[in-house]
């Protein structure tokens, strides 16, 4: 993204410039800005006595509400770390375990526009968000590699079917994770923000099932170990040049995983692999005919897998899963395990925390459980009629 430096204007001249000098500002004004002209308008005594009664009114009702909000939160908070202690410990979790009631939204005064010329802090430089041709040169220039893309779109939706199917998805599963994630009309290579026409990638997420540089770099770390068992029987499996071209591949894979491996396994230490051109190198990966499908699907069955080593063995919805994959296991699981009842009685703030509840529009719309799973069923739905959902569909 192109930084543009924030430039100041004069919006202001001080009052006793206009009493030294009416006759040069009579014949200047004509040729100000409007923004400029009334900006100065603005600025008298009674422009600035108005604003700062505003703004006081303003910083009481937001005092008000911060204070409200705070003590909401504070007891989401509570209420999920019972209901942790309460699982690692076996007991059942209950309705009362939540906070039942939705949280404060603020419906106050805005904050005033200010009649005086104020400060403006320089917007901190925010970093580019790398692409698809960012990646693929990581590839080239650290492992002196180049992902073996398909020569079709629906060569790559083959492999992934099978792959999946034979590692435990279901058909429905992946077919309405991928009309939810890309609208049904992903290609393997789509990268959110660039999809629909867009010109500028809004996150790292590329493929059927949006997976991120970190994510890459976790499966690596986690599930790296079968990539290269199914990756070697490949190479066993084939002769000739293009047996020489898996080898080299198997090799670059492995010194991949062996570097995933080698920071601890959290999130936050595979997000900082996945910030160099290390991480964007693996997640050039993604695009490979042969490691990409292995890495889409156990995006989903890491997940599928979560819940069955938790007791959880009747087949997840793909709304279900989709949880799971936008809000993490965890959080995820806390949604799949409640009976419809609760669903419709627990709201939705109870999963996540303040900030990001705060920016998600369709989580405070749709505001329970039941809802939030409701619309994610419905724009399935409505996607899985697309061009792509339906390509990949018949792949299976």
């Amino acid at each position: 993204m192109h930084h543009i430096p924030i430039r100041r204007a004069l919006t202001l001249v001080p009052f006793t410039l206009v009493l030294l000098v009416p006759a040069a500002l009579a014949r200047d004004s004509a040729v100000l800005p409007p923004s400029v002209s009334n900006a100065m308008a603005q600025a008298s005594p009674q422009a600035i006595a108005e604003y700062r009664r505003k703004l006081a009114e303003y910083q009481e009702a937001r005092a008000t509400f911060d204070a409200e909000a705070g003590a909401y939160w504070g007891q989401i908070s509570e209420k999920r770390r019972i209901r942790n202690a309460k699982r690692r410990s076996g007991q059942q979790v209950t309705l009362d375990d939540y906070v039942l009631v939705h949280p404060p939204l603020y419906n106050g005064p805005k904050r005033p526009v200010n009649p005086e010329p104020e400060e403006t802090p320089e917007r901190p430089v925010r970093k580019p968000i790398p692409v698809v041709a960012d990646f693929l040169r990581a590839a080239q220039d650290l492992y002196q590699f180049t992902p073996q893309r398909p020569t079709t779109e629906v060569e790559f939706k083959r492999a992934y079917a099978r792959y999946a199917l034979a590692s435990g998805l279901t058909r429905e599963q992946a077919v309405r994770v991928y009309s939810f994630e890309t609208g049904g009309t992903g290609n393997y290579d789509v990268q959110s923000g660039i999809e629909h026409g867009g010109k500028r990638a809004i996150s790292t997420a590329v493929g059927y099932n949006q997976l991120l540089t970190t994510n890459s770099v976790e499966l690596l770390a986690e599930q790296g170990h079968e990539f290269i068992r199914a990756l070697s029987e490949k190479v066993a499996q084939t002769s000739g040049p293009a047996r020489k071209s898996l080898e080299y591949k198997l090799s670059v894979l492995k010194r991949m995983v062996a570097l995933a491996k080698s920071a601890p396994d959290t999130w936050s230490e595979h997000e900082k692999i996945g910030d160099t051109a290390q991480g964007w190198a693996m997640h050039a990966m993604v695009l490979d005919i042969d490691v990409g499908p292995m890495l889409q699907t156990h995006k989903l069955l890491t997940s599928v897998l979560f819940a069955r080593a938790k007791g959880y063995m009747r087949p997840l919805t793909a709304a279900e899963l989709e949880m799971m994959n936008l809000t993490g296991d965890g959080t995820g699981l806390d949604m799949v395990t409640m009976p419809q009842a609760m669903r419709e009685q627990v709201p939705t703030s109870n999963f996540f925390q303040r900030g990001g509840y705060e920016r998600n529009p369709v989580a405070i719309r749709h505001n329970t459980v039941a809802k939030l799973l409701a619309v994610t069923d419905a724009r399935m739905d409505s996607n899985s009629s697309n061009a792509g959902a339906r390509e990949l569909a018949g792949a299976f």
